[in-house]
C-alpha cells in the first residue's frame, strides 16, 4: 500500500473543539488491521467526550463505532476474531476495545470489558482506531468479525456500540425470561435495541418512555407493547399506567437507557418486587440522585450497572443484525447521514431527540 495514504479525521482537541486533521495512515503492524471506514456512528457517548464529562489525557480522533472495508491486512492476519477467512475487500464490524489480556480481569474473572490497561482511545501521533475519519487502524487484539455478504453494513452500524451493551448488560441482569414484564427507559440506540432484544426474549409486555415522538415511533416498530410520553405524562401516571397492565405489581426488569440521572428515581419506582434495575445509559457523572436505600432491601431489589461490551456481545449483535434485518427496521433507524466537516451537527442531532441513529459517512 501506499506510505503517503492519508486519513482525514475529526479531531478532539479539547472539550467543545472538534478540528479536522489530516493524518497518515501506516501499514498496519503484525496482528492489526487497516480498514477504509464505511460508516461511523455517533453515540451519546461522543458527546459526553466533546464536553468534557468524560476528561481525555491528550487530542483523539472522535468516534468508537465503525464498519468498514478491509484495506491491508497486518502480518499473520489471514481470519477474523470467528475464525472466519478475511481478506482486503471484505466488511468487518470491530470492537473498539483492545484488552490486555494480562491483569485479573481479563485472566481470572474474563470479563474483557473491565480491563485494568484496555486501550481505546489513543494519541493522534499514533495509528487510531476513531471512526469520524477515512481510515482506521485496528490494533492488535481489538476483536473484529467479518460481515456476511448478504447483510447490509447499515443494518450492522444502525445500533452501534449500543446492541453490544445491551446484549453485556442483559447477560449481567441473568437474562430477560419469557412472560417478564420489562420497561425501557430512553429511546435511543441503547433503549431501541433494548425494546428489541426483549421482544425477542418474548417478554410478555415492553414499555418505551421517552419524549420523542419519532423515536416512540420507531421504539413500536421494534417491539414495544406500550409507549409513554413522557412531556404528556408525569412519572405517578407513568408508575400508574404500568401497574395497570402487570397486576399491580411493576416491571420485572426496567432497563436505564436514557443517560439521564433524573431517570434512576423513576426507574425505581417502576420496579416490581424481586425487580432488576439495569443501568445503561448513566455512563457520566451527572452528580448525585438521592434516593432510599431502605426500599432495595424491603422490595428485594438488584440494581446492576454495565460498562461497554466485549467482543463476543459484538459478535452477537451482528448476527441479530444478519438474521433479523428484514423483518425489523434496522436500516430505517439510520435518520442523518452526516460528513466529517459536520461533526458538529451530528453531535447535536444526537441530543436533539429528532434523529434515530445518526452517522458519519466519510
Amino acid at each position: 500500500m501506499s506510505a503517503n495514504r492519508k486519513s482525514r479525521a475529526v479531531v478532539l482537541e479539547r472539550p467543545e473543539s472538534l478540528v479536522l486533521h489530516e493524518l497518515p495512515v501506516p501499514s498496519p503492524s503484525p496482528g492489526s488491521v487497516v480498514a477504509k471506514v464505511e460508516y461511523g456512528g455517533v453515540c451519546g457517548s461522543d458527546v459526553h467526550m466533546t464536553k468534557g464529562e468524560f476528561p481525555l489525557p491528550y487530542a483523539i480522533v472522535l468516534g468508537h463505532e465503525g464498519v468498514g472495508v478491509v484495506e491491508e491486512l497486518g502480518e499473520g492476519m489471514t481470519h477474523d476474531y470467528a475464525g472466519v477467512p478475511l481478506k482486503a475487500g471484505d466488511r468487518i464490524y470491530w470492537c473498539p476495545i483492545a484488552p490486555c489480556h494480562k491483569c485479573w480481569y481479563c485472566t481470572v474473572e474474563k470479563d474483557f470489558s473491565s480491563c485494568t490497561n484496555a486501550a481505546w482511545f489513543g494519541p493522534i501521533e499514533k495509528p487510531t482506531w476513531g471512526s469520524y475519519a477515512d481510515y482506521v487502524t485496528l490494533p492488535a487484539g481489538a476483536a473484529f468479525f467479518r460481515i456476511p455478504n448478504e447483510t447490509p453494513s447499515e443494518a450492522v452500524i444502525a445500533f452501534g456500540c449500543a446492541l453490544p451493551a445491551v446484549l453485556q448488560g442483559i447477560e449481567r441482569v441473568g437474562g430477560i425470561k419469557p412472560l417478564d414484564n420489562v420497561v425501557v427507559q430512553g429511546c435511543g440506540p441503547i433503549g431501541l435495541a433494548a425494546v428489541m432484544m426483549a421482544r425477542l426474549s418474548g417478554a410478555a409486555t415492553v414499555t418505551a418512555i421517552d419524549g420523542s415522538p419519532l423515536r416512540l415511533a420507531l421504539a413500536e416498530k421494534f417491539g414495544a407493547t406500550t409507549v409513554l410520553d413522557l412531556t404528556a405524562t408525569s412519572a405517578e401516571e407513568r408508575l400508574e399506567s404500568i401497574r395497570a397492565y402487570t397486576g399491580g405489581r411493576g416491571a420485572d426488569v426496567v432497563i436505564e437507557g436514557a443517560g439521564h440521572r433524573s431517570a434512576f428515581r423513576e426507574g425505581l419506582q417502576l420496579c416490581a418486587r424481586n425487580a432488576s434495575y439495569l443501568l445503561i445509559g448513566l455512563w457520566a457523572s451527572q452528580g448525585e440522585q438521592p434516593f432510599d436505600p431502605s426500599q432495595i432491601v424491603q422490595r428485594n431489589l438488584r440494581i446492576i450497572g454495565t460498562q461497554y461490551a466485549q467482543g463476543r456481545h459484538y459478535h452477537d449483535a451482528m448476527k441479530i443484525a444478519a438474521l433479523h434485518h428484514q423483518e425489523l427496521p434496522f436500516e430505517a433507524l439510520i435518520t442523518h447521514r452526516c460528513g466529517l466537516q459536520e461533526a458538529g451537527q451530528a453531535l447535536d442531532l444526537v441530543t436533539s431527540g429528532k434523529a434515530g441513529k445518526v452517522v458519519m459517512r466519510p
